[in-house]
């Protein structure tokens, strides 16, 4: 079963695999041994695959799309305050309601609160760094954040990655998943960053860079940037995981 297909005899048009990023690409150096060595087996999924906990509204807190205070309530985090929005949508463009959203990111030194994260930035003790809305009957989505700082990995050189945004997208249950990044616009650091550039569709990977939006900007507060999430079809943002 394709993903958010709500109904098992709808067809779509087959998934353009020229714009995903490959799985071998020896710039990214751990994709060299991560990347698949075998032809890959094909699963059939079975109903419990397809099914599971329905979300509402009422099961999310009221502040779990405002990173800005879901962390901590009292104390405001630092760096630039923005405005993260869009619309999730199928490959006709018809909005795609009531599917949970997640994000995750770095704070803005570009520092991860995760015991894995060894770059010498400072944490920030007011900012978590992670948040999830469901979509509404439209499929907007919205959040409030810090615009994330760019860091620097170990790649073999010496490489940053741009700042960026971690989204995951859910279906119909929890295995019904999609895995992206949102970049924004006007980073040098995207034409230089292994992970960006394994998507060697241009076009595609300008689909992963959000636009600043002066308009839904809210003033001497927040600034806004639009990311408009596309699931298949010709005009299908990359994915890190897809089908």
């Amino acid at each position: 079963m394709d993903f958010f297909d709500k109904n098992i005899n709808s067809s779509f048009n087959p998934i353009d695999k020229n714009i995903h990023p490959k799985s071998f690409f020896p710039d990214y150096k751990s994709s060299i041994l991560r990347s698949p060595k075998k032809n890959l087996v094909s699963i059939d999924t079975i109903i419990s695959d397809i099914y599971g906990n329905v979300l509402d509204k009422n099961d999310l807190g009221l502040l779990d799309n405002d990173l800005t205070r879901n962390f901590n309530k009292h104390n405001e985090p630092m760096g630039e305050r923005i405005i993260v929005y869009g619309k999730l949508l199928d490959e006709n463009s018809k909005p795609i309601p009531n599917s949970l959203i997640e994000i995750w990111q770095a704070n803005s030194s570009g520092k991860y609160r995760h015991s894995g994260d060894t770059y010498k930035a400072p944490l920030d003790t007011n900012f978590g760094g992670w948040g999830r809305c469901l979509t509404d009957e439209n499929g907007n989505y919205y959040f409030k954040t810090i615009k994330p700082g760019a860091y620097p990995w170990p790649n073999g050189g010496n490489n940053w990655r741009p700042a960026h945004i971690h989204f995951s997208i859910f279906g119909l249950s929890f295995l019904q998943r999609l895995v992206t990044q949102m970049y924004f616009e006007g980073d040098p650091l995207i034409a230089k960053c292994p992970i960006a550039q394994s998507i060697n569709n241009k076009k595609a990977l300008d689909s992963l860079i959000s636009k600043l939006d002066m308009n839904k900007s809210i003033h001497m507060d927040y600034i806004a940037y639009k990311f408009n999430i596309i699931l298949r079809g010709e005009k299908s943002i990359p994915f890190e995981k897809s089908k």
